[in-house]
Protein backbone atom coordinates (compact mmCIF):
# COMPACT_ATOMS: atom_id res chain seq x y z
CA UNK A 1 0.00 0.00 0.00
CA UNK A 2 1.00 3.58 -0.68
CA UNK A 3 -0.30 6.55 1.11
CA UNK A 4 0.35 10.36 1.69
CA UNK A 5 -0.60 12.83 3.76
CA UNK A 6 0.30 16.08 4.05
CA UNK A 7 1.21 18.66 7.40
CA UNK A 8 -0.73 21.97 6.39
CA UNK A 9 0.70 24.95 8.06
CA UNK A 10 -0.46 28.35 8.51
CA UNK A 11 1.38 31.77 9.08
CA UNK A 12 0.81 31.08 12.80
CA UNK A 13 3.03 28.11 12.65
CA UNK A 14 -0.51 25.81 13.42
CA UNK A 15 -0.72 22.07 11.82
CA UNK A 16 -4.33 21.55 10.11
CA UNK A 17 -5.43 17.98 11.95
CA UNK A 18 -8.23 16.58 11.61
CA UNK A 19 -10.50 14.02 13.75
CA UNK A 20 -11.76 10.57 12.44
CA UNK A 21 -15.11 9.64 12.66
CA UNK A 22 -14.13 5.94 12.62
CA UNK A 23 -11.64 3.47 14.45
CA UNK A 24 -9.79 5.28 17.26
CA UNK A 25 -11.90 8.05 17.08
CA UNK A 26 -8.23 9.90 16.40
CA UNK A 27 -6.59 13.52 15.16
CA UNK A 28 -4.50 12.72 12.60
CA UNK A 29 -2.92 14.46 9.24
CA UNK A 30 -5.52 14.95 6.23
CA UNK A 31 -4.53 12.16 3.84
CA UNK A 32 -5.46 8.54 2.80
CA UNK A 33 -4.46 5.62 0.28
CA UNK A 34 -3.13 6.13 -3.47
CA UNK A 35 -5.23 4.95 -6.24
CA UNK A 36 -4.36 3.44 -9.25
CA UNK A 37 -1.64 5.25 -11.69
CA UNK A 38 -2.08 8.57 -8.99
CA UNK A 39 1.85 9.57 -7.70
CA UNK A 40 2.38 10.47 -4.28
CA UNK A 41 1.83 14.08 -4.47
CA UNK A 42 -1.40 13.27 -6.34
CA UNK A 43 -2.71 11.34 -3.86
CA UNK A 44 -2.16 13.95 -1.03
CA UNK A 45 -3.85 16.70 -3.01
CA UNK A 46 -6.83 14.68 -3.83
CA UNK A 47 -7.08 13.49 0.26
CA UNK A 48 -7.00 17.03 1.10
CA UNK A 49 -9.54 18.43 -1.59
CA UNK A 50 -11.88 15.07 -0.29
CA UNK A 51 -11.31 15.38 3.41
CA UNK A 52 -11.48 19.10 3.99
CA UNK A 53 -11.67 21.09 0.81
CA UNK A 54 -8.86 22.66 -0.23
CA UNK A 55 -6.10 23.02 -2.78
CA UNK A 56 -2.73 22.48 -1.56
CA UNK A 57 0.33 24.49 -2.19
CA UNK A 58 3.00 21.75 -1.71
CA UNK A 59 6.44 23.23 -0.35
CA UNK A 60 8.37 20.12 -0.25
CA UNK A 61 8.30 16.36 0.07
CA UNK A 62 9.45 15.51 3.92
CA UNK A 63 9.78 11.33 3.64
CA UNK A 64 8.74 8.67 3.33
CA UNK A 65 7.99 6.32 6.24
CA UNK A 66 7.85 2.47 5.36
CA UNK A 67 5.56 0.78 7.98
CA UNK A 68 6.53 -3.11 8.10
CA UNK A 69 4.91 -5.37 6.20
CA UNK A 70 3.64 -3.55 3.84
CA UNK A 71 2.76 0.55 3.63
CA UNK A 72 4.68 3.33 2.80
CA UNK A 73 3.66 6.43 3.81
CA UNK A 74 4.88 9.98 1.94
CA UNK A 75 4.61 13.24 3.70
CA UNK A 76 4.61 16.82 2.35
CA UNK A 77 4.82 19.82 4.17
CA UNK A 78 1.95 22.52 2.00
CA UNK A 79 0.02 25.47 2.80
CA UNK A 80 -3.72 25.64 1.93
CA UNK A 81 -5.25 27.58 -0.10
CA UNK A 82 -8.47 28.48 1.16
CA UNK A 83 -10.51 27.50 4.12
CA UNK A 84 -10.68 24.48 5.29
CA UNK A 85 -14.12 22.33 5.98
CA UNK A 86 -14.97 19.45 6.97
CA UNK A 87 -15.69 17.96 3.22
CA UNK A 88 -16.22 14.11 4.10
CA UNK A 89 -18.68 14.10 7.28
CA UNK A 90 -18.81 9.86 6.23
CA UNK A 91 -14.60 9.90 6.92
CA UNK A 92 -14.11 12.99 9.74
CA UNK A 93 -16.15 14.31 12.39
CA UNK A 94 -13.67 18.04 13.12
CA UNK A 95 -10.92 19.60 12.07
CA UNK A 96 -8.52 22.09 13.51
CA UNK A 97 -5.53 24.35 13.82
CA UNK A 98 -3.27 23.24 16.64
CA UNK A 99 0.11 24.68 17.97
CA UNK A 100 2.70 21.44 17.41
CA UNK A 101 2.77 22.10 21.37
CA UNK A 102 -0.70 21.79 22.27
CA UNK A 103 -2.31 19.15 19.70
CA UNK A 104 -5.51 17.28 20.65
CA UNK A 105 -5.98 14.13 22.02
CA UNK A 106 -6.31 10.90 21.19
CA UNK A 107 -3.38 11.05 18.47
CA UNK A 108 -0.67 8.76 17.86
CA UNK A 109 3.31 9.15 18.26
CA UNK A 110 3.13 8.32 14.78
CA UNK A 111 1.39 11.58 13.37
CA UNK A 112 3.60 13.84 15.84
CA UNK A 113 6.56 12.21 14.25
CA UNK A 114 5.26 13.51 11.12
CA UNK A 115 4.11 16.60 12.16
CA UNK A 116 7.90 17.19 14.03
CA UNK A 117 9.85 16.23 10.56
CA UNK A 118 7.94 18.19 8.09
CA UNK A 119 8.46 21.88 11.04
CA UNK A 120 12.11 20.91 10.90
CA UNK A 121 14.59 22.19 8.20
CA UNK A 122 16.02 18.51 7.32
CA UNK A 123 16.57 17.05 4.11
CA UNK A 124 13.29 14.24 2.45
CA UNK A 125 14.62 11.13 4.36
CA UNK A 126 13.38 6.82 4.06
CA UNK A 127 12.67 5.65 7.86
CA UNK A 128 11.08 2.72 9.72
CA UNK A 129 8.26 3.05 11.92
CA UNK A 130 6.85 0.54 14.37
CA UNK A 131 3.75 -0.34 16.04
CA UNK A 132 1.95 2.75 16.73
CA UNK A 133 1.53 4.36 20.11
CA UNK A 134 -1.63 6.27 21.07
CA UNK A 135 -1.31 9.54 23.18
CA UNK A 136 -4.82 10.16 24.95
Amino acid sequence: MVGAASVIVDDAGRVLVVKHGYGELNWELPGGGGEAGESAEETARREALEEVGIQLDVERLVGVYWEPPDAHHFVFRARARGAPRVADPAEIDELGWFSPNALPRPISDFTIRRITDALGDGPPRVWTIGPRLWLR
